[in-house]
């Protein structure tokens, strides 16, 4: 602990709250952040960022800890000022984008908005920032730079800072920090827009500086006058790209390493030592969320953030921002190269249209010289819908027998991680796409138990090889534990998979998981095993026995999907309905709706249970009731359906797909629903609400076809 410090103990924190209780540790993290141990301040850093910035959040006790980190950057005796400063400025623009009305309650209950006192806190130190920028330590500097386009309110004076600024620095990650500022100024405060847009202008067009100093002297001025952008803008970006030098991509020691094993580093010094074993007792599948988290938390080309800055710029231009891309994915930089999948796929998710083009460029990343590179690309091409990674099929085959052939049959357990993972995603995304291609890899996996979770997932897209992967994925589930957490364990991967190949001989195996999930309790288990069996119809009807007494159990879910499969394995109303409207008074009442819409007239008892449900507060309460009705009732029922579900599709998008669904099926009396249809299929970005994905809109842009279709 240093004296700037004195004064911490004097405030009373457990009046105050963070993301987790009481903010009484805040403390001892302020203190700890100026520990001599490196140790000691990463996790007191992590664990303010954790608890008292959660998720950029600011609580009364962030604020309160304003002057403590300003006097912690002041002491120029404190390690890691560049991280207090980087503290600083992430709280003070988390306080500019928070919602002016949002309100903070204490542990005591008493309301306050602590953002409201940051921005002013922190203009109160401009004079603290401006001393910051020019710091000897380039670190502090980088972290100190941005504050004045937010922070400092003379805009001559911060002008005028910054253009000395850009002449002092050397380096390319501080000047480049110099321009963003001057375009945050230039957005913040009119009378810089002028000045700053001219400057930018003459940067931009000035031949003897670097290509990635007028790139981002181009992008920041395109930033600050986006009504200007005509189409010399994206043409001049993709000419300074090309005339940029390829840098070394940046990797994690134990990538470098990877990559100096299997002879392709080109990325500096080697590390000594293996790579770090994972986390005993971690699920794979957790381990691999987290390392792709950290790989696409990671900036492997200095211009990734002004190329991202000009894609948010150019928005809806699709056209102008295919073509930036389309220069980004042939670029000789590797880096460039590598970064552009994330903003590729970005595009795909976020926009409709043919992107056929960019699924072929991504396809052409998957380079065998290059693993690295390839498992990104390939790992995309395997997260789109089949019909857009179609253009991909022919270079993940040609990738993944590039692989079997230069490194023999097994190269799925390949002892070279990146190696490794460049061959798993490539024959998992072979496998999504439905080709038989992907067997001998997914076998491998299932025979030698080498990230066999990966092959179970991918498996059941492949139903016309179910004669060689039904036995395997049978005996590992007849194997499975499960006493261990449902949503991440092998058992549920399996019962996934033998759901996919839709093969009636995996009946006994799907039976055998409802019984040994019931003797566990796993009741997610269980009902996942119903579903699967209710699939199969009438053929399942060997479970029976096992199914009908959990049609009565006391878990819902566990009930519910034992009556679903009850219904499909024997086809008796009497047996079903009476079961389903009983549901209808539970949480599961949708899931049940569903059901009961699924059997049709037979299910006409439940329907004035589910008029009288159309008249719920929520809108996927009413669409699942209103298409009920229609299922069973037939088009009788239209008047008062129809309403239901355009007016829950106008006040909620995600219900478009699950509306437009039983639109098909109403057939001609669905007919005024076309001008809502035809204004969907216009829009240009994906619809059917923020949560969904890039297949669910491909199947709704499909269903409101389909329904245009029939109806004209």
């Amino acid at each position: 602990m240093i004296s700037n410090l004195e004064g911490v103990d004097r405030v009373d924190w457990s009046s105050m709250g963070h993301a987790y209780g009481p903010a009484v540790e805040v403390p001892l993290w302020l203190e700890q952040m100026a520990s001599p141990d490196s140790d000691v301040r990463e996790r007191a850093f992590s664990s303010f960022y954790g608890a008292a910035h959660h998720q950029g959040d600011v609580y009364s006790c962030t604020a309160a800890s304003l002057p403590f980190l300003f006097a912690l950057a002041d002491d120029p005796q404190a390690p890691d000022r560049g991280a207090v400063i980087g503290l600083l400025l992430s709280i003070g623009r988390a306080a500019l984008d928070c919602d002016p009305d949002g309100v903070y309650y204490s542990p005591s209950g008493h309301a306050s908005t602590p953002h409201a006192d940051v921005v002013p806190r922190m203009r109160e130190h401009a004079v603290d920032f401006i001393r910051y920028a020019a710091d000897p330590d380039p670190l502090v500097r980088q972290a100190a730079v941005p504050a004045l386009g937010l922070f400092v309110d003379d805009a001559d004076q911060v002008f005028a800072l910054l253009r000395e600024r850009l002449a002092a620095e050397g380096g390319i990650v501080e000047r480049f920090l110099v321009i963003e500022a001057a375009a945050t100024l230039a957005q913040r405060l009119p009378a810089a827009l002028g000045p700053v847009t001219t400057w930018l202008a003459l940067l931009a067009a000035d031949a003897s500086l670097e290509a990635d100093m007028r790139l981002a002297a181009l992008v920041h001025q395109a930033a600050c006058t986006p009504e200007a952008i005509d189409a010399g803008l994206v043409p001049t970006a993709t000419d300074l790209l090309r005339q940029l030098t390829p840098e070394p991509a940046r990797h994690s020691e134990a990538e470098v390493a990877q990559l100096a094993d299997y002879g392709q580093c080109t990325c500096g010094d080697v590390p000594a030592g293996p790579a770090p074993a994972p986390d005993q007792g971690v699920p794979p599948q957790i381990a691999a969320i987290f390392a792709d988290l950290d790989r696409h938390g990671r900036l492997h080309a200095s211009t990734t953030e002004l190329l991202t800055t000009l894609h948010r710029v150019l928005d809806a231009r699709i056209s102008e921002r295919t073509g930036l891309l389309t220069a980004q994915l042939r670029s000789p930089d590797r880096a460039i190269r590598y970064d552009a999948i994330a903003m590729a796929k970005a595009l795909i998710a976020s926009w409709r249209g043919d992107h056929s083009g960019l699924v072929r460029l991504l396809a052409g990343c998957l380079l065998p010289h290059d693993p690295y590179t390839a498992a990104e690309a390939a790992q995309t091409l395997g997260q789109l819908p089949t019909d857009l990674a179609e253009p991909g099929r022919e270079a993940l085959a040609a990738l993944v027998e590039n692989h079997r052939a230069t490194h023999g049959p097994a190269v799925w357990a390949s002892p070279h991680g990146l190696l490794r993972r460049a061959h798993q995603e490539a024959v998992t995304a072979l496998a999504r796409l439905g080709d038989e291609r992907a067997l001998p890899g997914l076998l491998t996996a299932l025979d030698t138990d080498t990230d066999a979770w990966r092959a179970i997932q991918a498996s059941g897209y492949l139903p016309q090889a179910a004669g060689e992967l039904l036995p395997r994925l049978a005996r590992r589930l007849a194997g499975a534990d499960f006493s261990q957490a449902w949503s991440w364990s092998e058992a549920c991967a399996l019962v996934a998979a033998l759901h996919g190949l839709g093969d009636p001989a995996a009946v006994p195996a799907l039976t055998a998981a409802v019984t040994a999930a019931v003797q566990e309790e796993q009741w997610p288990g269980a009902a996942a095993a119903l579903h699967a069996l209710a699939r199969f119809g009438t053929g399942a009807a060997t479970a029976l026995d096992t199914v009908r007494p959990l049609a009565d159990a006391k878990d819902v879910d566990l009930r519910l999907a034992a009556t679903e499969a009850l219904w499909a394995l024997e086809r008796d109303p009497a047996t079903a309905v009476p079961r389903l409207i009983a549901l209808l008074d539970t949480h599961q009442q949708r899931d049940a709706a569903d059901v009961l819409g699924r059997i049709g007239a037979p299910a006409a008892a439940a329907l004035p249970h589910l008029r009288q449900i159309l008249q719920a507060g929520y809108e996927w309460t009413r669409v699942h009731a209103a298409t009920a009705i229609c299922d069973i009732g037939g088009p009788a029922e239209a008047p008062v359906v129809l309403p239901t579900l355009l007016e829950a599709w106008e006040k909620n998008d995600s219900t478009a797909h699950h509306v437009l669904a039983c639109l098909q099926r109403m057939g001609r009396v669905a007919a005024p629903a076309l001008p809502l249809i035809r204004a969907e299929l216009a829009l240009a970005r994906r619809g059917g609400g923020p949560f969904t994905s890039i297949e669910d809109d491909e199947a709704l842009q499909h269903a409101a076809r389909a329904v245009i279709e029939q109806l004209t």
